[in-house]
Protein backbone atom coordinates (compact mmCIF):
# COMPACT_ATOMS: atom_id res chain seq x y z
CA UNK A 1 0.00 0.00 0.00
CA UNK A 2 1.70 3.43 -0.95
CA UNK A 3 1.61 6.15 1.26
CA UNK A 4 -0.99 8.11 -0.89
CA UNK A 5 -3.12 5.17 -0.42
CA UNK A 6 -2.75 5.33 3.62
CA UNK A 7 -4.06 8.77 3.30
CA UNK A 8 -6.70 8.46 0.75
CA UNK A 9 -7.64 5.74 4.00
CA UNK A 10 -6.95 8.28 6.77
CA UNK A 11 -9.23 10.55 5.06
CA UNK A 12 -11.99 8.29 4.67
CA UNK A 13 -11.59 6.96 8.04
CA UNK A 14 -11.74 10.35 9.73
CA UNK A 15 -15.09 11.61 7.58
CA UNK A 16 -16.84 8.45 8.87
CA UNK A 17 -15.79 8.74 12.34
CA UNK A 18 -16.70 12.19 12.25
CA UNK A 19 -19.84 11.97 11.23
CA UNK A 20 -20.80 9.09 12.88
CA UNK A 21 -19.38 10.89 16.48
CA UNK A 22 -20.84 14.01 15.54
CA UNK A 23 -24.38 12.29 14.99
CA UNK A 24 -24.53 10.51 18.40
CA UNK A 25 -23.63 13.90 20.69
CA UNK A 26 -25.99 15.53 18.14
CA UNK A 27 -28.86 13.29 19.87
CA UNK A 28 -27.34 13.87 23.41
CA UNK A 29 -27.46 17.41 22.69
CA UNK A 30 -31.13 17.38 21.94
CA UNK A 31 -32.08 15.30 24.72
CA UNK A 32 -30.17 17.82 26.71
CA UNK A 33 -32.32 20.69 24.77
CA UNK A 34 -35.46 19.48 25.08
CA UNK A 35 -34.91 18.57 28.96
CA UNK A 36 -33.95 22.00 29.41
CA UNK A 37 -37.35 23.48 27.49
CA UNK A 38 -39.26 20.97 29.80
CA UNK A 39 -37.51 22.06 32.60
CA UNK A 40 -36.14 25.49 32.33
CA UNK A 41 -33.88 24.91 35.48
CA UNK A 42 -31.97 22.53 33.44
CA UNK A 43 -31.03 25.16 31.24
CA UNK A 44 -27.65 25.14 31.85
CA UNK A 45 -26.99 21.50 31.74
CA UNK A 46 -26.92 21.61 27.80
CA UNK A 47 -24.60 19.41 26.56
CA UNK A 48 -22.43 21.32 24.22
CA UNK A 49 -22.27 23.82 27.09
CA UNK A 50 -20.53 20.87 29.71
CA UNK A 51 -16.93 20.38 30.30
CA UNK A 52 -17.37 17.08 28.59
CA UNK A 53 -19.73 18.32 25.73
CA UNK A 54 -16.62 21.33 25.40
CA UNK A 55 -14.01 18.09 24.58
CA UNK A 56 -16.37 16.04 22.21
CA UNK A 57 -16.56 19.51 20.35
CA UNK A 58 -12.68 19.82 20.59
CA UNK A 59 -12.41 16.25 19.03
CA UNK A 60 -15.03 16.90 16.60
CA UNK A 61 -13.77 20.24 15.31
CA UNK A 62 -9.88 18.37 15.00
CA UNK A 63 -11.20 15.49 13.20
CA UNK A 64 -12.64 18.25 10.74
CA UNK A 65 -9.03 20.07 10.34
CA UNK A 66 -7.80 16.30 9.67
CA UNK A 67 -10.58 16.12 6.95
CA UNK A 68 -9.86 19.67 5.80
CA UNK A 69 -6.08 19.38 5.59
CA UNK A 70 -6.12 16.07 3.88
CA UNK A 71 -8.49 17.38 0.84
CA UNK A 72 -6.95 20.71 0.72
CA UNK A 73 -4.03 18.22 -0.11
CA UNK A 74 -5.85 15.99 -2.25
CA UNK A 75 -5.42 13.19 -0.13
CA UNK A 76 -8.78 12.80 1.38
CA UNK A 77 -12.58 11.79 0.41
CA UNK A 78 -13.48 15.36 -0.49
CA UNK A 79 -11.71 15.59 -4.61
CA UNK A 80 -11.32 18.59 -6.71
CA UNK A 81 -14.69 17.54 -8.40
CA UNK A 82 -15.91 17.31 -4.83
CA UNK A 83 -15.15 20.48 -3.53
CA UNK A 84 -17.91 23.35 -5.06
CA UNK A 85 -21.01 20.90 -4.07
CA UNK A 86 -18.98 20.21 -0.09
CA UNK A 87 -18.65 23.74 0.21
CA UNK A 88 -22.47 24.71 -0.44
CA UNK A 89 -23.57 21.62 2.04
CA UNK A 90 -21.23 22.49 4.61
CA UNK A 91 -22.01 26.22 4.26
CA UNK A 92 -25.61 25.34 4.41
CA UNK A 93 -25.21 22.80 7.45
CA UNK A 94 -22.80 25.73 9.53
CA UNK A 95 -26.05 28.18 9.17
CA UNK A 96 -28.59 25.61 9.97
CA UNK A 97 -26.81 24.85 13.13
CA UNK A 98 -26.40 28.59 13.67
CA UNK A 99 -29.76 28.84 13.57
CA UNK A 100 -31.01 26.69 15.30
CA UNK A 101 -28.35 27.17 18.04
CA UNK A 102 -29.17 31.18 18.48
CA UNK A 103 -32.61 30.40 19.13
CA UNK A 104 -32.11 27.32 21.57
CA UNK A 105 -34.61 28.45 24.15
CA UNK A 106 -36.91 29.98 21.86
CA UNK A 107 -37.89 30.53 18.55
CA UNK A 108 -37.38 27.55 15.62
CA UNK A 109 -36.61 25.31 18.10
CA UNK A 110 -39.29 26.03 20.47
CA UNK A 111 -42.12 26.48 17.62
CA UNK A 112 -40.99 22.57 16.57
CA UNK A 113 -41.27 20.99 19.47
CA UNK A 114 -41.71 17.87 21.26
CA UNK A 115 -38.22 16.59 19.96
CA UNK A 116 -37.82 17.46 16.54
CA UNK A 117 -36.98 21.19 16.85
CA UNK A 118 -34.16 19.65 19.69
CA UNK A 119 -33.04 16.79 17.04
CA UNK A 120 -32.60 19.32 14.33
CA UNK A 121 -30.74 21.94 16.46
CA UNK A 122 -28.44 19.00 18.09
CA UNK A 123 -27.37 17.11 15.21
CA UNK A 124 -26.72 20.34 12.75
CA UNK A 125 -25.03 22.15 15.65
CA UNK A 126 -22.72 18.97 15.99
CA UNK A 127 -22.62 18.12 12.43
CA UNK A 128 -21.65 22.00 11.90
CA UNK A 129 -18.67 21.74 14.66
CA UNK A 130 -17.04 19.41 12.58
CA UNK A 131 -17.80 20.06 8.94
CA UNK A 132 -16.72 23.76 9.63
CA UNK A 133 -12.84 23.00 9.81
CA UNK A 134 -12.86 21.56 6.74
CA UNK A 135 -14.99 23.97 4.75
CA UNK A 136 -12.89 26.74 6.19
CA UNK A 137 -10.45 25.07 4.67
CA UNK A 138 -11.27 24.52 1.56
CA UNK A 139 -12.14 27.86 1.01
CA UNK A 140 -9.20 28.95 1.96
CA UNK A 141 -7.77 26.45 -0.96
CA UNK A 142 -10.73 27.54 -3.77
CA UNK A 143 -10.15 31.18 -3.09
CA UNK A 144 -6.46 30.58 -3.54
CA UNK A 145 -6.72 28.70 -6.48
CA UNK A 146 -9.28 31.15 -7.92
CA UNK A 147 -6.45 34.09 -7.01
CA UNK A 148 -3.30 32.43 -8.49
CA UNK A 149 -5.26 31.91 -12.31
CA UNK A 150 -5.35 35.68 -12.22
Amino acid sequence: MTKSEIMIKIGSWSFLIGIVIALIFGIVQASTLQASLDDTSKAGDIFFTTETGGAVAWVLAVIGAIVGILAVYGRGTITSKETPGFLLAGIALVVMGGVFQSDTLGGMTMALKPWIGPLLAGVSFSLSIFVAPAVGLLAIKAIWDMGKDV
